[in-house]
Order: C-alpha cells, then sequence, then structure tokens
C-alpha cells in the first residue's frame, strides 16, 4: 500500500511540474540546456567548467580549480586515460595559464574512448582537437613513452585498431587469433 502511494505521489509531481525556465520547456530542441527536478521543478542544469567561468584571481580560486581539473584528470573511469592523463596534468597543471587550462578543460569534456583513440595513434583526431595545445603536447607525451617502451612489432600500423592481445604468444591450433580479444 505505501508503494502505491508513493508511485502515485511520484506520478502526480510529474503532471504537476511547473517550468521553471524557458530553457527547458521544449526538450525535443537539441539546443536546449538539459534539466533537472528541484524541488518539483525544472530548472536549467549549470555546469562548473565552462571556459568562461572559469575563476583564476586569488590563489584559493586557482587551488580549487587546479584540484578539480586534477581530480577530472585522474577519475575519468577508463584507466588508460586515467594513467596518461593523471600523470601529464600533474606534471604541468601549476605552469599553466588560463588559455591553456581552458584548452585542458576541452580535452577533458572528450569521450573516453575518442580521446584514447586519438592518443594513441588508432584514429585520426578531428581538425578542433588536433589544434588544441593541450591535446597535442599530451599526444607528443603519448607517442614518445610508445616509441620509447614498446617495440614498433607490438604496434598497430597508424589508424588501424590494436587487436593484439597479451596471451598471442600462447596460441594454439585452437585458440582464437587475435589473442586474449
Amino acid at each position: 500500500m505505501a508503494m502505491l502511494r508513493r508511485a502515485a505521489t511520484t506520478l502526480n509531481r510529474i503532471i504537476n511540474l511547473k517550468v521553471a525556465s524557458t530553457n527547458c520547456n521544449s526538450f525535443a530542441s537539441p539546443t536546449v540546456a538539459p534539466c533537472r527536478i528541484v524541488n518539483s521543478q525544472l530548472v536549467p542544469v549549470t555546469y562548473r567548467f565552462y571556459s568562461s567561468e572559469i575563476d583564476l584571481s586569488d590563489v584559493e580560486s586557482r587551488r580549487r580549480t587546479m584540484n578539480r581539473l586534477l581530480y577530472r584528470s585522474k577519475q575519468r573511469g577508463f584507466l588508460e586515460l586515467d594513467l596518461v592523463l593523471g600523470k601529464w596534468v600533474e606534471d604541468n597543471i601549476h605552469s599553466m595559464d588560463e588559455n591553456r587550462i581552458k584548452s585542458l578543460i576541452e580535452v577533458l569534456d572528450l569521450e573516453n574512448p575518442d580521446l584514447w583513440n586519438w592518443l594513441s595513434g588508432q584514429d585520426q583526431p578531428p581538425e578542433s582537437v588536433s589544434v588544441n595545445p593541450v591535446f597535442t603536447a599530451i599526444r607528443e607525451k603519448v607517442s614518445s613513452n610508445l616509441n620509447s617502451h614498446a617495440a614498433p612489432e607490438t604496434r598497430a600500423a597508424p589508424g588501424k585498431p590494436w587487436v593484439r592481445g597479451w596471451d598471442d604468444i600462447k596460441r594454439g591450433k585452437d585458440t582464437p587469433v587475435s589473442g586474449n580479444q
């Protein structure tokens, strides 16, 4: 009975939602800002890291911004990117000016699979990404690490996905051709 009452209350709130902003009254338009429900009203979602809202005016705001960006670079949920981006940002963030920080935010806003494929050379990045100075610096660091630590025969050709697995050496007559993939 309590579950039925809760469901009816929730349904009533959804039906009686009041639109708090004109940006949220049409969900069909791709240019509409995303919305969330606050006190039974739709309100536009505001993001903390728009490039125009970066505040580096005093030491405390700069420290907070740097810590947030460092956290975002180390906690992406994609282990390879956590390691690569986290280390690069940790080494370079304190020497960045406001324009480079905005460029870093643009890189951190990219999707994980695309960013990893572009950094590792499996795919070519779009022009808007390849001109980003932070992306270029990270890609150079990744490629220099690959050149110094991985034999060329273990890597795929540029522009091709990596298909080799860690157990390719143990391949027998009944095992798949692509190793552990």
